[in-house]
């Protein structure tokens, strides 16, 4: 099984109520159960909702406590960005998902880089907050633009 982002299979997750259907997620993956998960959903939090973003590091740096999401408005979502992680990984772990497909450049689920925490459209290297969690118990993890890189990964589970 393989654990991808909810909006990346349409659900209207996204922070603005919208989805990022990524259909070549289906046609690639064709004979594989797909577990679809939001992190920011199972966090607590609503859609839609202002854009946040990290602040001050990475991902990692959040679960160090050395960083912080933050909205638009300046209001720190760190705690529900932890719970849905931390969520996110129980069910990782529940359909024994070693490999997921998530949305470049979120601060919940970017894989290669993450927006710069300025709400400038700029990015910065590092993953977001759910994929550090998620490696860290061994998951790899990639996004929709890199469905090849993942579909050889699954094949070499």
């Amino acid at each position: 099984m393989i654990l991808v982002s909810a909006c990346l299979l349409g659900e209207n997750c996204k922070y603005d109520g919208g989805n990022n259907e990524t259909e070549e997620i289906r046609a690639i993956f064709d004979e594989e159960e797909l577990v679809p998960v939001c992190p920011e959903k199972l966090g607590g939090l609503e859609i839609p909702r202002p854009p946040a973003e990290i602040q001050n590091g990475t991902g990692e740096e959040v679960l160090m406590n050395k960083a912080k999401v933050v909205n638009q408005d300046g209001v720190d979502l760190t705690e529900e960005f932890l719970a849905g992680a931390r969520k996110t990984l129980e069910k990782s772990s529940a359909n024994d998902c070693k490999l997921a497909i998530f949305k470049a450049r979120s601060p919940s689920c970017g894989s290669e880089e993450i927006y710069d925490g300025e709400f400038s459209g700029e990015t910065k290297e590092g993953v977001g907050v759910t994929t550090a969690l998620l490696k860290r118990a061994g998951i790899r993890v990639f996004n929709e633009e890199n469905l090849m890189k993942a579909k050889e990964a699954r094949e070499e589970l």
